[in-house]
């Protein structure tokens, strides 16, 4: 390997920029190649009724693995079968009905070349994803979606890049509208991903968070400011529910509260609640979404929120070290 030739710093920014202008205009470009056939394919993959199989070999691959985990997690059940694999016994995972999307872009990949015939006499519904629609493998399609593209980013113009990312972002397209034709929702997507930050953003709610039971501080708004401290000490909240006699909510009062009112009242312990509580405090529901309620917490500059049931009374607190620890803040 020869050595790298001297060049400056500008000109190698500019080599890089180049790349980066050549693989977006790539990818702007296929706005023109989603046509009816594309349509035609997405509605293919709502129908099938098994599933979708995704083949390609090399750098496809690798971009058919992703689209294939895309669609699978937008509601279009879907696995990878490389064409090797799939001359050698996978293609018995391959049933009638169910929809084969192959990716080449020369669509003369020896692999799939030599795949097409048994997965004709499968009985496959064959979309293929190519920048050469009169290969061989778009002429056995029964769909094409034209990935073409003007040149590579490879100064060479050979190696894939500029139509590999045309072929990502043609299937993310692929993989969405797909998504929407099918009336994939919010709780489908819940659903299908119950670990992690997305699922916790989409499943869940104040009620599997907050502090209740003996861990929510509840106080008599008619008792002395001393025995909110109590309360308060043992919960380590920093707060304490207030309520009237029939348990609906009155007010809060925090540590800040005694903080700031102490400075000014040295018989504050011994002051009733009701004389020095915060009135009328910002409350969440238990059922509401925990990732809709992290932003209340810097809107008004609180650190807990009183969780209040559809009676006004005080089931929990919501404090907002529970959603950090989550990562929702």
């Amino acid at each position: 390997m020869k050595k790298p030739a001297p060049r400056s710093v500008s000109r190698w920014l500019a080599r890089a920029r180049q790349t980066l202008r050549i693989e977006a205009r790539a990818v702007a470009e296929q706005s023109l190649h989603v046509d009816r056939a594309f349509v035609q394919a997405a509605e293919r993959l709502v129908r099938t009724p098994g599933r979708v199989v995704v083949m390609g070999v090399g750098k496809s691959g690798l971009i058919g693995r992703k689209l294939a985990a895309t669609l699978s997690s937008t509601g279009t059940a879907a696995y990878f079968v490389h064409p090797t694999e799939g001359m050698h016994g996978d293609v018995g995972m391959i049933l009638p009905g169910d929809t084969v999307l192959a990716l080449s872009y020369s669509g003369e990949t020896e692999e799939l070349k030599k795949i097409l015939g048994p997965l004709r006499r499968v009985g496959v519904f064959l979309i293929a994803m190519t920048g050469r629609p009169r290969s061989p493998l778009g002429r056995a399609a029964n769909v094409v979606i034209n990935t073409a593209v003007l040149r590579e980013a490879c100064p060479f113009n050979i190696t894939p890049t500029a139509s590999t990312t045309a072929v990502l972002a043609m299937g993310d397209a692929l993989a969405l509208l797909s998504m929407e034709m099918r009336g994939f929702g919010r709780d489908d997507f819940a659903r299908l991903h119950p670990a992690g930050t997305l699922g916790k953003k989409l499943t869940l709610r104040v009620e599997d968070l907050m502090h209740k039971g003996a861990e929510n501080p509840l106080v008599l708004e008619s008792r002395r400011v001393e025995d909110a401290l109590v309360v308060m000490t043992k919960t380590r909240l920093g707060t304490a529910s207030l309520v009237d006699r029939s348990g609906r909510l009155t007010g809060v009062f925090t540590d800040g509260d005694l903080r700031r009112k102490l400075q000014e009242d040295v018989g504050l312990l011994a002051r009733p609640l009701s004389s020095v509580m915060t009135r009328r405090p910002r409350t969440v529901a238990a059922e509401d979404l925990a990732v809709d309620v992290a932003p209340l917490f810097r809107k008004f500059g609180l650190d807990n929120f009183p969780v209040v049931d559809k009676r006004g009374r005080p089931v929990g607190v919501l404090d907002e070290k529970d959603l950090l620890e989550e990562g929702l803040v």
